[in-house]
């Protein structure tokens, strides 16, 4: 009896352990499902990626972007919707050309629409040139607190037609303090003094560092596409180029600056954006560039907009109506 008892007993407990162990199995393979599942989600097994790295050290390699290799379907209505607008605007003579580059960063997924041409980038520009001071702080500490005099007047070879605020004569300012100058106001005054201390290697790097072509600086522009400048912001948003701090700082920077009439036109003042533009001229056109990062609730995306036309004072109104077209669709599917 006590046999039979004891027997019992034993298969009982051998079953309760069986039932523990397969529970445990069938959890660790559900687990492993989902975790393939949300993979497949963001790295769609039957896409291409180009993957850019960040080189220059002996054992590692950081991912500074994963490119997909196509335009993304499910934005391809968005596209069709900006060629459409672009071709009306170049047919009421309202722009020569624009180049539409968006990106949501959350996903990668991306468009270009309009041409796909050089721009003459402008005071774009100042969003390299800020990526080099902050390189150039890592290599030398407390560089951002160093002190420069605008001792007398510069004369500039362009005249700027958005015109904000300038450093003043006779005053000093920190390096810190004329990045904000020429970042939040587009201040050229502020930007001539910081580009006498720049160093040129270094901002020769930031471009090459991220898959782009040396700029040749013996001349005065330096032209680019609006996918190709759009890199300069999708380093900051990622914090993989510079550090999470300095990132961070540079997009709360740009966050300040205080030009209206292009991007911010056309989308809600509540919704934050760190944005920056440029306005430059060539002998057959003038050209209004703007890039932006727009938080929108929990679908941030990077909108870049290259304008050029024969009349300058109709380019920040093309440039706005673009942005609220992106801004209301994108508006729907958040």
């Amino acid at each position: 009896m006590t046999y039979k008892k004891n027997s019992f007993l034993f298969g009982l407990l051998a079953a309760v352990i069986i039932g523990v162990a397969v529970f445990f199995i069938f959890k660790k393979i559900s687990a492993a499902t989902a975790v393939e599942e949300k993979r497949e989600t963001y790295l769609p097994s039957n896409s291409n990626y180009h993957i850019i790295r960040k080189e220059g050290f002996e054992y590692i390699r950081p991912i500074l972007f994963a490119n997909e290799s196509g335009e993304s379907a499910n934005l391809l209505s968005v596209k069709s919707d900006l060629n459409s607008m672009i071709s009306g605007m170049k047919t009421s003579g309202m722009v020569a050309g624009a180049s539409v580059y968006l990106r949501l960063l959350e996903n990668g997924n991306w468009i270009n629409a309009g041409d796909d041409s050089n721009y003459i980038p402008g005071s774009l520009m100042k969003v390299p040139e800020l990526i080099t001071f902050m390189k150039m702080n890592e290599e030398e500490p407390g560089l951002l607190s160093q002190k420069i005099t605008y001792y007398a007047p510069l004369k500039l070879p362009k005249r700027s037609i958005y015109i904000s605020k300038s450093i003043e004569v006779g005053k000093t300012y920190t390096i810190k303090e004329l990045l904000y100058y020429m970042i939040a106001y587009s201040d050229n005054y502020a930007t001539a003094l910081l580009n006498n201390r720049m160093d040129l290697k270094i901002f020769k790097k930031v471009f090459t560092d991220l898959g782009l072509t040396e700029p040749d600086l013996s001349k005065s522009d330096i032209p680019i596409t609006s996918n190709q400048f759009s890199r300069f912001m999708r380093a900051l948003f990622n914090g993989t180029y510079l550090s999470n701090k300095d990132s961070e700082f540079c997009l709360e920077l740009l966050s300040h600056s205080d030009f209206k009439n292009g991007i911010l036109g056309g989308i809600p003042d509540n919704i934050k954006v760190s944005h920056k533009f440029g306005e430059a001229g060539d002998a057959q056109f003038s050209y209004l560039t703007e890039s932006a990062i727009v938080y929108l609730n929990n679908t941030p995306f990077l909108l870049t907009i290259f304008s050029k036309g024969k009349n300058n004072q109709a380019l920040p109104s093309a440039v706005s109506q673009i942005s609220k077209l992106v801004y209301e669709n994108l508006r729907t599917r958040s």
